[in-house]
């Protein structure tokens, strides 16, 4: 590939990366524990899809007004954290209603846990985190060669690949996460507290992300 370099070791790296828990890893978890595989498998495609996004942005340059900007990086952060408590607190309030509603509604796939609803969310939730911006300007650069003629083209092509490789990380754990969670799922009061983990596992990525600081 013009442009790229040591293309295995970004392979490996890539895949030990995607292999580490991390916020993303959990929210899928959660989703998939609480919804079901196709909810994780949607939570899993949105946060490729932002993560798709980053690449674009990286690769145009955008990237690095958050990385020189502290007013740019301060309010993506402050509206990816308000998006993740109003998700958060929206989860928790469905938690504390009926338990037969609720458990209909999560079983079902009703409005509140629809996968193309969840896929946005998950989509906004990685869109709006600066630091997923941060790591693509940081780490893919580093298997680009300095003089490439289209190291824009190559920044795309390997954050494409980076992006597909996540996909056999994220996938079995949302499969494994949602059968962990099946005998969870056929108990309305069960149901609840699965909900309710994941409104509180959002509150404290709203808090986590609010914490960040942009590294100078």
């Amino acid at each position: 590939m013009t442009g790229v370099h040591d293309l295995p070791l970004f392979v490996l790296a890539g895949l030990l990366l995607n292999l580490t828990p991390g916020p993303d890893m959990a929210y899928i978890a959660g989703r998939a524990a609480a919804g079901g595989f196709r909810a994780g498998a949607a939570a899993t495609l949105g946060i490729t899809a932002g993560c798709v996004v980053h690449t674009m942005a990286a690769a145009a340059g955008l990237s690095m007004l958050l990385a020189s900007s502290a007013a740019a990086f301060a309010l993506v952060k402050w509206c990816g954290a308000a998006f993740l408590l109003y998700a958060g607190v929206r989860l928790l309030a469905d938690a504390v209603r009926s338990p037969v509603p609720l458990a209909t509604n999560a079983l079902a796939g009703t409005n509140a846990t629809r996968p193309s609803r969840i896929f946005r969310e998950a989509l906004v939730i990685n869109v709006l985190n600066p630091k997923v911006a941060l790591f693509f300007l940081a780490f893919v650069p580093q298997f680009i060669d300095a003089h490439a003629s289209h190291a824009a083209l190559a920044f795309v092509a390997l954050g494409t690949l980076f992006n597909l490789n996540s996909l056999f990380v994220n996938l079995p754990v949302a499969w494994l996460a949602a059968r962990a969670g099946r005998r969870a799922r056929g108990s309305p009061r069960l149901v609840r507290l699965l909900q309710g983990a994941v409104g509180v596992l959002f509150v404290a990525l709203s808090a986590r992300l609010a914490l960040l600081e942009r590294q100078s």
